[in-house]
């Protein structure tokens, strides 16, 4: 496959999966302030934007300040509105090999921004977990899995570790209020989930554990780095009897073994930094994939404190 197709259907899957997941941080963050009148708005917000990579701002970091710059701002880099520009660009670079539905149901998102920016925050964060679940269906429905399919799965599931380890540590900082944990585990829909498997036990610990390692849940860090492994693992396909010739496989390895063979009260002690060494190992293992896949590609970067 082109390096030029391979790349774009790479971040494909990364930009939807960050404008996804992106929304559903936006909407914990949001429902916090909101329900809980007792927190600090600014302190909240300022922790929220360094978490997402935002390092310097105009004015005072509060609700209003979020939402420009993560959600509705198309010249923020770290906005959904930017995610989604994004994605339906990288959408035209691979036109030749992607369906007609994901194309119109990309361009369709894209034409439909405008009008989600209107709409009130919940409104907006719904219909970008809704359109892109549509694309993501879709995808799952009409692509071949060849090698594309496996770049697109690579891109979402990186990207997935990426913001699950980020909406992770939006929770951790917001810890005090009781909103936190169930908030978040609804906003990954996971609500549901949660309760069946721990029996109805609703804790922290309990809330942490489930989206970092549960192996069945979809959108747990561990389920997310497994599915990763797996597209490298398909992509090599050389039968090498020892050791990982591929550097990000390595790399996602190496952190999926860190956080299940490490005891949990060690990871949770200090959540933010964990998750912040996970977000570093995924951004080692995009460059990774990016040298040995793109290497003739341009290369596409978080911007912010911890770039991908």
């Amino acid at each position: 496959m082109l390096s030029r197709i391979a790349e774009s259907l790479f971040w494909i899957g990364r930009y939807l999966e960050r404008a996804d997941d992106t929304a559903r941080i936006l909407d914990v963050q949001m429902q916090v302030l909101v329900e809980d009148p007792s927190i600090d708005e600014r302190l909240s917000c300022e922790q929220l934007l360094k978490v997402m990579g935002v390092e310097e701002h105009d004015g005072i970091a509060n609700r209003w300040t979020i939402l420009d710059l993560l959600a509705h701002n198309p010249d923020s880099p770290n906005s959904i509105a930017s995610a989604i520009d994004a994605a339906r660009e990288s959408a035209r670079g691979a036109r030749e090999t992607l369906s007609t539905d994901m194309w119109a149901a990309i361009n369709t998102m894209w034409r439909g921004l405008p009008s989600a920016r209107s709409m009130r925050s919940p409104d907006m964060f719904g219909w970008v977990r809704n359109r892109t679940a549509m694309i993501a269906g879709i995808a799952d429905s009409t692509m071949t899995r060849d090698e594309g399919w496996q770049f697109f799965m690579l891109g979402r599931s990186i990207e997935r570790v990426d913001m699950t380890a980020r909406l992770l540590s939006t929770a951790s900082l917001a810890s005090g209020t009781q909103l936190a944990w169930p908030t978040t585990l609804r906003a990954c829909g996971a609500y549901e989930a949660f309760i069946r498997a721990y029996r109805g036990i609703e804790a922290d610990r309990q809330a942490a554990e489930f989206l970092l390692l549960d192996r069945w849940f979809p959108r747990s860090v561990v389920s997310a780095l497994l599915e990763a492994e797996q597209a490298l693992s398909r992509l090599e396909a050389t039968g090498q009897r020892s050791g990982f010739s591929d550097e990000a496989q390595r790399l996602l390895g190496r952190a999926r073994t860190e956080l299940e063979y490490r005891p949990l009260a060690e990871i949770v002690y200090d959540l933010p930094t964990e998750m912040e060494r996970l977000q570093r190992a995924c951004g080692a293992a995009s460059e990774a994939v990016t040298a040995r896949y793109f290497s003739h590609a341009e290369s596409h970067a978080w911007t912010g404190s911890v770039s991908l």
